[in-house]
């Protein structure tokens, strides 16, 4: 227990202190090039090492209780999928809708162009949709 505390605070602290003296130091050419390298060095390679650590233990079968909780998180990640996908796709047909019709009415003639750029953001909801379908099935 005490070895996931530590490599959650060294993680943690992978990420906080490059960008902590990135933000608070003097901003020089290259600052942010070498902050992110060290942020993805260290963050990557405690993830190595914390994979080394805390799964080299013995490999045993999942038991039946695991393949009904499998079951569940399928369904879970289904309606997810296509619940997230239609707020997100609403929310884009808001804006898009109401920028299209104001577009209208100004030209008629660009109805094509309007048309096109509601249905890109209701296609946001069917991908939702066929993922949740290719989860399922």
């Amino acid at each position: 227990m005490i070895t996931k505390v530590i490599l959650v605070l060294i993680l943690v602290s992978s990420i906080l202190f490059p960008f902590g003296a990135f933000l608070f130091g003097k901003k020089k050419e290259g600052s942010f090039k070498a902050a992110l390298g060290f942020n993805l060095f260290f963050f990557f390679g405690t993830l190595v090492i914390a994979d080394i650590l805390l799964f080299g233990g013995k490999v045993q079968a999942a038991s039946d209780t695991a393949a009904v909780a499998a079951e569940g998180w399928r369904y879970l990640a289904a309606a997810l999928s296509t619940g997230l996908s239609c707020i997100g796709a609403g929310i884009a047909v808001a804006s898009a809708a109401s920028a299209a019709l104001g577009a209208l009415s100004e030209d008629a003639g660009i109805m094509g162009k309007a048309l096109i750029f509601v249905a890109l953001a209701e296609s946001i909801a069917l991908y939702g949709l066929l993922i949740s379908f290719s989860i399922l099935g």
